[in-house]
């Protein structure tokens, strides 16, 4: 199932060398902006369930109320000392500022709003920290399209590695070893480690939350919707909710692509393929009624799929942002990588590499310094 997605177009990005190198094409979908939104507000088109399209007036203003919300709610994160989860923030809020309370079609905005929110974090917005939501480094350059996807990247770090997949049963003897699966997969106990590993490290894995989010890959004939970046359908609840990333602009190919989120991305895992692509579908028809049948389709499961069980880690309401670091910090000779072990940039695929970068060179200093004692000891002792 290919990623697309690049959150941090500039040369900071711990990636920025690699695609550079290479000269993949990137497809700038925003400017710099905040965490709610990764493609810009003038590139969507949002739709209520009737099919009609929202003003783009009413879709701005209803942004600036959101953004009011979550600077209000900054206020009730300094006042408690206990964490609670955005969506008791947000309730709160409403009781302390009415005005801020929306009502028809400006409710169901900021619904879609809230929803894209889930998305980023994928996760449902009664489970996200309101302590921990903001605390990751947003790099500049706003965001883009990786048009060839992540695989061209994986090809080129792979030359020239002794890579084999498929190993599970057979036994492997080395000095260290760099632990770099999914957080879901840690969570499962599939893998297990001999010592056990100390508490504290269970404990992060256990602390540390990991969402859902899918994509179901819509490929159809022809365009017959708007040429903008993302169509959006607004509802009465975040739930209800839907949005579509536009992949046309970027690559020219006639597809759209439907990214539930949390317990909506659970409920559609529980269905088969088909009934997924059709449920996707349905939301196109909601908006577009003369929407063409596509041709082909893909539908992800990363929350059971086995080899990752879940999409990427988030911070749960009651436990520390520092559960990052805590999950990275070697084990005597594990060491551990992997987007759900940067503080900085969770959830990230350049998160993923830099700690996978990070790790690699630990793991090699710790097998110098192995070798250099072994090659030092006195004659007698060899």
């Amino acid at each position: 199932m290919p990623h697309f997605r690049l959150h941090g177009v500039s040369d900071q990005n711990p990636l920025a060398t690699v695609i550079g190198k290479l000269g993949l094409p990137l497809y700038r979908t925003s400017g710099d902006n905040s965490v709610l939104y990764d493609h810009d507000l003038k590139s969507y088109a949002l739709f209520d369930m009737d099919g009609n399209q929202v003003p783009q007036e009413l879709v701005s203003k209803v942004g600036e109320t959101f953004e009011n919300i979550l600077k209000e709610t900054e206020l009730v994160r300094q006042e408690s000392s206990e964490d609670m989860s955005i969506q008791r923030a947000i309730s709160i809020v409403f009781e302390r500022r009415p005005d801020l309370r929306l009502e028809g079609l400006d409710h169901k905005v900021l619904q879609w709003y809230l929803c894209r929110m889930e998305g980023w974090f994928a996760a449902d917005a009664d489970t996200i920290s309101l302590k921990g939501w903001d605390q990751e480094v947003l790099l500049p350059g706003g965001h883009g399209v990786m048009v060839r996807g992540y695989l061209p990247v994986i090809n080129t770090l792979a030359k020239g590695l002794d890579i084999r997949l498929g190993h599970g049963w057979e036994t492997f003897i080395a000095d260290a070893a760099v632990i770099a699966v999914p957080l879901g997969v840690l969570k499962s106990n599939s893998i297990k480690f001999e010592p056990r590993l100390p508490e504290w490290k269970e404990e992060a894995i256990n602390d540390l939350g990991v969402g859902i989010e899918n994509k179901i890959i819509l490929h159809f004939e022809k365009v017959f919707w708007p040429n903008v970046e993302f169509l959006g359908v607004v509802a009465d609840t975040s739930y209800g909710c839907s949005y579509f990333l536009n992949l046309h602009k970027a690559t020219s190919y006639p597809v759209l692509v439907y990214m539930p989120a949390g317990q909506l991305a659970r409920d559609i895992e529980k269905m088969s393929d088909e009934a997924a692509a059709n449920f996707a579908f349905t939301q196109v028809k909601r908006i577009l009624p003369n929407a063409l049948e596509p041709i082909q389709y893909i539908v992800s499961h990363w929350g059971t799929d086995v080899n990752s069980l879940g999409s990427y880690s988030y911070d749960t309401v009651g436990k520390s942002h520092d559960l990052y670091e805590r999950l990275r910090i070697p084990v005597d000779n594990l060491f551990f990588a992997g987007e759900a072990t940067s503080i900085n940039y969770p959830g990230s695929v350049h998160g993923a590499y830099s700690t996978g970068l990070m790790a690699a060179e630990d793991c090699r200093m710790r097998v110098f310094r192995t070798v250099w004692r072994a090659g030092s000891l006195p004659a007698s002792h060899g």
